[in-house]
């Protein structure tokens, strides 16, 4: 029986969610630093044993994935499952810089050169309407901004920040859209639903 089919089964008796984490959100349950942190058990009553697939940074945004299925966490985190953002960047981004993109670029990771695989990237025209981030992107006067999209199957810290920056044009909003076959669609920031499965893919 192949991986797909066993999890179906088991996710019988368990549970799955998908979340649109906000900004200023820590992925995670716990925090036994001192300093105060939203954690995502202020959003919804999740029942005991939900853990994050992943994880988003606290200042990123988007599509989030829980469970209490530890395979399907498993399967998720896999690099078989590709994950899309869209990330607004300083500047007006060129298409060179999205085929740069495409290729493959130089970033820094764990104090050494990581050349990135080759990933899919796209320029976005229209501006996406996620809503207000919970804290002001910049002030309009210090130039033009832009969107695009790019989708990895690998998550090196802070990845795709480090992908845009090493082309000339620094992310300063980063949103998940999808995850394999999983959209974040229409959910608002701070809501979450619960699904039967993750219909999972590889693209």
């Amino acid at each position: 029986m192949c991986i797909f089919a066993q999890i179906l089964l088991q996710g019988m008796s368990h549970h799955h969610f998908i979340l649109h984490k906000p900004y200023g959100y820590l992925s995670q349950f716990i925090y036994e630093l001192k300093r105060k942190k939203k954690l995502l058990g202020e959003l919804y009553d999740f029942p005991e044993g939900t853990m994050a697939i992943g994880r988003l940074d606290e200042d990123s945004e988007g599509l989030l994935l829980l469970t209490t299925d530890g395979k399907m966490s498993e399967l998720v985190r896999s690099k078989k499952v590709y994950k899309e953002y869209y990330v607004q960047v300083d500047g007006i981004i060129t298409q060179q810089a999205i085929e740069e993109l495409k290729k493959g670029v130089e970033i820094g990771f764990k104090g050494r050169k990581y050349i990135t695989k080759p990933c899919e990237a796209r320029l976005i025209h229209e501006i996406p309407e996620f809503g207000i981030r919970g804290r002001k992107i910049r002030d309009e006067r210090h130039g033009p901004t832009s969107w695009a999209s790019i989708t990895v199957n690998e998550g090196k810290f802070r990845q795709v920040r480090k992908m845009t920056a090493a082309v000339g044009f620094p992310t300063l909003r980063l949103v998940r859209v999808r995850v394999g076959n999983v959209y974040l669609d229409n959910l608002q920031a701070g809501e979450v639903k619960e699904v039967e499965d993750f219909n999972l893919n590889d693209k």
